[in-house]
């Protein structure tokens, strides 16, 4: 693990003090992407967020009073936030990164001992990582419901990049991340595009919630029939399950750069209530979503 200082300053760019984050040793696969190459190759202070699961830089979180319509996702991520929308983007991405950090550490030590040959006790430490696997889901899935419940209710429209499939490892996967990026060219309507991604993510999501949680069941019970391929599953699985974090991350800061101030706080009220409820009605949108969207695009 690292530990990450966050600059903040304000809009006359007055240091104001910093937060430290804790963040896990897994490197961030959207690493590879143009915004984060981009950002990168910048000044020492750059906005890294999306990296810091990785990298030891320092991340500046300034914050402008004007929101202002920009072209491109690469330009979003380098925009600033306005001060009270920085404070809740900077709350949300700490309260995901710390369940992430306790999930990639304990699969971490559940994986470097069963490489040092401790096989009885990796059982006993990937049996532990299935919860918070799913508190980790839980969380992000509740993030990804409001921003599309709040796009289709006010008609929010930010901006949003096609998913790169060589960002993922699961087959699956890639093959969905293949089929979103050409039905995202065919889409009529940026706000199609937009929720078209957030619902091709949530299916991810709960997919990689339950690939990982059988996987990490079978083996921590002594069930599994073919251990080697469980290993490889729950490794596969937590990449993919990080790639879709970081790309929630990165559409967060998208819709908050286009968020109307005065709908924040009903944004707020929306994430707490994503939060609270009850797993059985998280599973039953996930039964449905991709029967709704794909009469969406149809409509398109």
């Amino acid at each position: 693990m690292i530990k990450l200082d966050v600059i903040v300053l304000n809009n006359k760019k007055k240091y104001l003090g910093f937060r430290q984050i804790t963040a896990g040793r897994f490197a961030s696969p959207l690493g590879s992407l143009p915004m984060l190459q981009k950002s990168a190759a910048s000044s020492r202070n750059s906005l890294r967020l999306a990296r810091f699961c990785y990298t030891a830089n320092r991340v500046r979180v300034a914050v402008r009073s004007q929101v202002q319509a920009l072209p491109s996702v690469q330009d979003d991520w380098r925009a600033w936030l306005p001060e009270e929308k920085a404070q809740v983007f900077c709350a949300y991405v700490e309260q995901l990164e710390a369940v992430y950090t306790m999930f990639s550490v304990a699969l971490n030590e559940a994986l470097e001992l069963r490489r040092t040959g401790s096989i009885g006790k990796s059982y006993q430490a990937v049996f532990v990582t299935s919860g918070l696997c799913t508190r980790l889901a839980v969380r992000l899935s509740a993030l990804l419901r409001a921003l599309a419940d709040h796009a289709k209710h006010y008609g929010t429209v930010p901006n949003a990049a096609p998913l790169d499939p060589a960002n993922f490892r699961g087959t699956k996967k890639q093959r969905t991340a293949r089929m979103s990026d050409l039905l995202s060219r065919v889409l009529l309507t940026q706000r199609s595009q937009f929720l078209h991604k957030i619902g091709t993510l949530e299916e991810m999501v709960a997919d990689l919630r339950k690939d990982f949680r059988h996987a990490a069941e079978d083996l921590g019970t002594g069930a599994s029939s073919r251990p080697t391929a469980d290993w490889d599953a729950v490794d596969t699985t937590h990449y993919d399950l990080n790639t879709c974090l970081r790309e929630g991350i990165v559409l967060l800061k998208s819709f908050l750069l286009v968020l109307p101030e005065d709908q924040l706080g009903t944004f707020q009220k929306a994430v707490r209530a994503q939060m609270q409820a009850p797993d059985s009605v998280v599973l039953s949108r996930h039964h449905f979503l991709r029967r709704r969207r794909i009469v969406s695009i149809e409509r398109q």
